[in-house]
């Protein structure tokens, strides 16, 4: 079996559910460790617009989790009082099943995503038995998702962020991108952008040009991150909307 990574997107619309979901983000910390099968876990929120920007968005929250195996993970965010919440308070939610295909760096001092071949954290006793599932697809085959998160050096806070409004108006403008966001867990300091792709070469040609690849000569250079990650994950399944359908349909047609 070989570990699924989920990550969930909610967006809340009145001002009483966004106050839920800001609560949440201390309150939920409670919930998610006693979760069955759940491993490495993160909440998180996002900027406005499509998350890339220092400016809070109170809209959009998100959940990202390690399970055993896709069928796990599916189930725990179908069945989970904590999940059933979330769906209930926003007006629309997806969550998209990765497997990993390629990871280095840290998050909060662990590497939290496994390769598709390496074993899965154990599950916890009295869990539910490993489910079959479909096997990832090859690497460098079909739609990929790129991760990265970062903590970023508080003295470089205005260059980094000086940088952003170029990076995402390329991505935006790019017609290969089938999803992207940025989220965080502390704003400002704390930054991780999430981005679908039709494949690695596709991906590749957009990291290498532009303002992203002089932000990542700059990033080399000058030492921005405390501590970062970069991960790259086949697309397993998804299930939800966002703006009204799902984002992998653009790969589809």
């Amino acid at each position: 079996m070989a570990q699924t990574v989920s990550l969930s997107f909610f967006r809340f619309g009145p001002l009483s559910a966004r106050l839920w979901a800001l609560g949440m983000m201390g309150a939920a910390r409670l919930s998610l460790p006693k979760i069955p099968d759940i491993g490495f876990w993160k909440l998180c929120g996002s900027g406005i617009g499509e998350g890339f920007t220092p400016v809070p968005n109170t809209a959009v929250y998100a959940i990202l989790a390690t399970w055993p195996d896709e069928a796990t993970a599916r189930d725990r965010i179908a069945t989970h009082p904590l999940f059933h919440r979330y769906r209930r308070r926003a007006f629309e939610h997806w969550t998209v099943f990765l497997s990993t295909q390629s990871v280095r760096g840290q998050w909060s001092g662990q590497t939290p995503f496994k390769p598709a071949g390496l074993p899965p954290d154990r599950p916890r006793p009295g869990s539910m038995p490993d489910k079959p599932t479909d096997p990832a697809p090859e690497p460098g085959k079909g739609p990929v998702a790129a991760l990265t998160r970062a903590t970023i050096k508080p003295r470089i806070l205005t260059r980094f962020w000086g940088r952003v409004p170029d990076i995402s108006a390329m991505i935006g403008a790019d017609p290969n991108v089938a999803f992207k966001i940025g989220i965080g867990e502390v704003p400002w300091l704390h930054q991780v952008t999430f981005s679908i792709w039709p494949d690695t070469a596709t991906m590749a040609a957009f990291a290498r040009t532009g303002p992203h690849a002089a932000a990542i000569r700059a990033v080399r250079d000058e030492g921005w991150f405390r501590e970062e990650l970069y991960a790259r994950f086949a697309i397993l399944s998804d299930t939800g909307t966002w703006n009204g359908s799902s984002p992998l349909e653009r790969l589809r047609s």
